[in-house]
C-alpha cells in the first residue's frame, strides 16, 4: 500500500474538526430544526471529508444531510464545497423505475385510454404489405389486369384514366380488404402461443371448473366455434349460466352447465294392468263373521245394522 493511500484514507485534522462550519451550511440548506445530530465523517481524498448529520424531517427518515468541505494544501482555513441530502442505509426510497409497458396489467385500461403498441413486438409480426404488384411467379398476370380495366371501363361513364379515383377493382388490395386480411401487422407464432397458455391457464382443463365438470366442452352445445388456428384447441362460450359466458374458453374445459349434464331422464312408464278372463275370483258379499277384528255379538242380540 502506497503512502499516498494511506495518507487519503487519513481524515484531515482541519476538516474533521470543522463540523460547526458544517452544520451552519446544513441549517442554512435546511429548514429549521431539520438537521440533527452529527453521525460520521466519511474521507472523501486528501484534505477533503464529508460530514453526516441526521435529518429529522418526518418526510425523509433515514436520510442524512451530507455537507463536504475541504481545505487548500498549505493552507489553514477550511471552505465549504457542497451540502446535499443523500439516503442513509435505513432510508426509505421509492421503488425502482419501471417503464408503464411493464408495469400494464390486464385490466388496467379505461374509457378513452390508448395502448401504443410497439414496433418491435414479438407478439406481431407483418401482415399484407398493401403491395398491388403481383409476386413473381403469381396467377395474377398482366393479362388479368388488362380484363379487369376492360371491365372497368365498360361499367362506367368515361376510361380509368378520365376517372378522379382509379378503380381498384381485380387489385390484391381490393381482394385483401375484402377477405379481411389487409391489416399492417397480424400476430405471430409468438403470440398465438401467448394468448393460447393465458386462456388455457383461465378456462382450461387444469382448471378446478373442468376438474369437477361431467364433460367437456367440445361436446357441449352451448360452444361457439372461432376461426383461425386458434380454434382448433378454443371456442366462446354462449351459456349465459356458466362462469365462462363470453369468454374464450379451451375445448378441454368444462363446467356444470354442460348442455347434456342437465338433460333429465325420462320417468319410468307403469306396466300395463293384466286382466286374467279364465279365473273367476267369488267375492262375498258379506264378510265371515271371524274375519273382523271386532268379535261378533252373542246370539240374541239386536242386529243394529251393522255389517
Amino acid at each position: 500500500m502506497s503512502a499516498a493511500t494511506t495518507r487519503s484514507r487519513t481524515p484531515d485534522r482541519l476538516c474533521a474538526e470543522a463540523v460547526g462550519l458544517a452544520r451552519a451550511a446544513a441549517e442554512e440548506a435546511a429548514a429549521p430544526g431539520v438537521v440533527g445530530e452529527h453521525v460520521d465523517v466519511v474521507v472523501e481524498g486528501d484534505r477533503v471529508v464529508t460530514h453526516l448529520f441526521e435529518c429529522e424531517d418526518f418526510g425523509y427518515r433515514g436520510w442524512r444531510w451530507a455537507v463536504t468541505v475541504a481545505r487548500a494544501s498549505r493552507a489553514k482555513a477550511v471552505t465549504l464545497e457542497e451540502t446535499v441530502l443523500l439516503p442513509g442505509p435505513d432510508a426509505l426510497l421509492a421503488p425502482e423505475w419501471v417503464p408503464w409497458s411493464e408495469r400494464l396489467r390486464p385490466g388496467d385500461m379505461g374509457p378513452g385510454d390508448l395502448l401504443p403498441t410497439d414496433a418491435e413486438d414479438l407478439r406481431l409480426e407483418p401482415g399484407y404489405s398493401g403491395e398491388d404488384v403481383p409476386p413473381p411467379n403469381s396467377a395474377v398476370s398482366e393479362e388479368m389486369a388488362e380484363l379487369a380495366d376492360a371491365e372497368d371501363a365498360d361499367l362506367t361513364a368515361g376510361p380509368p384514366a378520365e376517372l378522379p379515383v382509379a378503380p381498384e377493382r381485380g387489385s390484391i388490395a381490393a381482394l385483401a380488404e375484402e377477405l379481411g386480411m389487409r391489416r399492417a401487422r397480424v400476430l405471430s407464432r409468438y403470440g398465438l402461443h401467448v394468448a393460447a397458455d393465458r386462456w388455457d391457464e383461465s378456462f382450461g382443463a387444469k382448471t378446478q371448473m373442468a376438474q369437477a365438470a361431467p364433460a367437456t366442452c367440445v361436446s357441449c352445445g352451448f360452444l361457439t366455434p372461432i376461426g383461425g388456428s386458434l380454434g382448433q384447441a378454443f371456442g366462446v362460450c354462449a351459456n349465459e349460466f356458466s362462469p365462462a359466458d363470453g369468454r374464450v374458453v379451451s375445448l378441454a374445459y368444462g363446467c356444470g352447465g354442460h348442455s347434456e349434464a342437465a338433460v333429465m331422464p325420462k320417468p319410468p312408464r307403469p306396466a300395463e294392468p293384466v286382466i286374467d278372463e279364465t279365473r273367476v275370483d267369488p267375492f262375498p258379499l258379506r264378510p265371515a263373521p271371524d274375519s273382523g277384528s271386532v268379535p261378533s255379538a252373542p246370539d240374541g242380540t239386536e242386529d243394529l245394522g251393522h255389517s
